[in-house]
């Protein structure tokens, strides 16, 4: 388990892993805003909105620090950090839909300000416009990887939608976070990889280190939903459970109290009830499950971490430390 002193540098982590990549991720936001340039006046309005929500470009940045690490052309680098965000983007385009979410880091939704339709068409561009520039690499089993994972996100997230709702399960748990989130982690590390001068033993341990972050990414999202701010977070705690979706933290309290009622109830379809599952909510909130749950997504910072020991000493490989710590550290 990381040790307490890594909970005192969360500023400090989210800063240092930024900061050898700063005028890169300029770079990959010039051309993530470049492939809108043709397109219809909407479309134009519709990405800068999704580029002025922020976030702090994790993928891409993985992928830079990952890159310049194994010395890779950073044109290449520069053309899969916007791939991979604008494939992100298109995914939170659609997600918000499928939600009814009209906030996203506190900015309306693009969905809170147009029809369903032009909606979906935005996040289809997106989709297209990601697929062109993973050609753009001109690198075959990039573009390979690039399009399973596609593949695999959405495969992830229609299996939620069908077969997920109210399961206790955590095989079926790592498994859709995988998709969700760890998959695309993952192709951007190893794709990253990929494009350098680098041995198919580095090419794995990177692929391995996006795989480890990016499921640790996804169980602290999943702790957030129970116990970060409610303003930070941006929807109700809880959301997850109250959606049908059992994650972590509530899988843990399942197991440590497998006759409670509302546990229960939710294989059959009782996390439609809401008093019931706010009850169920606040009672996670009130044990140690999302400490348990933090401890297995520092287990698999650790994994990450360990990773990185075969690769030469540089900033690069100090940031990409921080970024591994920065997970578990994050409040939002």
């Amino acid at each position: 388990m990381l040790n307490a002193s890594l909970h005192g540098e969360i500023d400090l982590n989210a800063v240092t892993f930024l900061s050898p990549v700063t005028e890169e991720i300029k770079l990959v936001e010039e051309r993530m805003r470049s492939q809108a340039d043709e397109a219809h006046p909407d479309l134009r309005a519709a990405l800068e909105h999704l580029l002025a929500a922020g976030g702090k470009r994790i993928r891409p940045t993985l992928g830079l620090l990952v890159g310049n690490m194994l010395g890779a052309p950073l044109e290449k680098l520069v053309t899969l950090g916007a791939a991979v965000e604008l494939l992100h983007t298109a995914t939170l385009v659609h997600d918000d839909l499928i939600d009814g979410a009209l906030l996203r880091r506190g900015m309306p939704t693009l969905n809170a300000r147009w029809s369903p339709p032009a909606t979906v068409l935005t996040g289809d561009f997106l989709f297209a416009r990601a697929a062109k520039l993973a050609a753009d690499t001109d690198h075959l089993p990039l573009m390979k990887l690039f399009s399973e994972t596609l593949a695999t996100i959405v495969n992830g997230e229609l299996t939620q939608m069908f077969t997920s709702r109210g399961l206790i399960n955590r095989d079926n748990y790592y498994k859709r976070i995988y998709a969700k989130t760890a998959s695309l982690f993952e192709m951007t590390s190893r794709a990253a990889a990929m494009v350098s001068p680098a041995s198919e033993e580095t090419i794995e341990s990177m692929r391995d280190f996006g795989y480890q972050i990016g499921v640790a990414f996804q169980i602290v999202d999943d702790i957030l939903d129970f116990v970060g701010e409610q303003s930070a977070v941006g929807k109700p705690l809880g959301s997850d459970l109250l959606n049908g979706l059992v994650t972590l933290p509530a899988i843990y309290y399942a197991e440590a109290n497998p006759n409670d009622p509302d546990v229960l109830s939710l294989p059959n379809g009782g996390w439609t009830n809401n008093e019931n599952m706010t009850r169920l909510v606040d009672n996670i909130r009130a044990s140690d499950a999302a400490k348990l749950a933090m401890r297995e997504a520092e287990n698999h910072v650790e994994h990450a971490l360990a990773c990185l020991v075969s690769t030469e000493a540089s900033a690069e490989r100090d940031a990409l430390e921080n970024l591994a710590k920065y997970i578990v550290d994050r409040k939002v």
